[in-house]
Formats: structure tokens, C-alpha cells, sequence
């Protein structure tokens, strides 16, 4: 079993910048590939990024790719998303989700284990 614990989220303007950070307790986070989904109202829960469980590798949403980074910490068992230039589309509840597969998922079914959620509002 994995817990885990997204923090960071708030209002912020477009064009502004936000960190998320999601803290992993229980079973070896150097297991899991880790990654962070949005749900905005009335849409279903879509990928944004992943990040593999040795930190080489990530994987970006085109909507996002070159305005947000994935990394992780595995001193600190946390992984962080960087959000710069957002716009108000970014809104959303934003979900941090670990999976243990041999590959890196996108879709939302191959996570295993889910945080309850941050909320990030971009007022425009």
C-alpha cells in the first residue's frame, strides 16, 4: 500500500507559477513510476505528466510540454510538478497517482494507487 499526499495547489493569475508536491509514505517509493492527472469540472480526469521510477525519464501532455516539469526526490519519497505560465485551461483538481508496471503509463487505469487531490485555480 501506498499513501499519498498532494499539496501546493492555490489561485493563482495567468501567467503565474505554482509547485505541487505530492509526499509517498508506505512501500519503497523508488518502486513506483509516479505521476499527476487533472480533472477539471465536468471533464474526465486527463494525463499531465510521468515521471519513470528511476527519475530518467518523463513524459508530458502536449498541452503542457515546455510550460510544466516532473521531478522526483527519492531522499524525500516526494515528486513535484512544476507549473510555470498557466493559463486559466490549467484549472483543474490536480492528482498525484503511482504505479508499479514494468513501463510508464498514461492513462488513468494503470495507476494503482491515487492522492486525494490539490486544487488549482488560474484566474485570467
Amino acid at each position: 500500500q501506498v499513501q499519498l499526499v498532494e499539496s501546493g495547489g492555490g489561485l493563482v493569475q495567468t501567467g503565474g507559477s505554482l509547485r505541487l508536491s505530492c509526499a509517498a509514505s508506505g512501500r519503497t517509493f523508488s518502486n513506483y513510476h509516479m505521476a499527476w492527472f487533472r480533472q477539471a469540472p465536468g471533464k474526465e480526469r486527463e494525463f499531465v505528466a510521468a515521471v519513470s521510477w528511476s527519475g530518467r525519464s518523463t513524459y508530458y501532455a502536449d498541452s503542457v510540454k515546455g510550460r510544466f516539469t516532473i521531478s522526483r526526490d527519492s531522499g524525500k519519497n516526494t515528486v513535484y510538478l512544476q507549473m510555470n505560465s498557466l493559463k486559466p485551461e490549467d484549472t483543474a483538481v490536480y492528482y498525484c497517482a503511482a504505479a508499479s508496471r514494468l513501463s510508464v503509463g498514461i492513462r488513468y487505469n494503470e495507476y494503482d494507487y491515487w492522492g486525494q487531490g490539490t486544487q488549482v485555480t488560474v484566474s485570467s
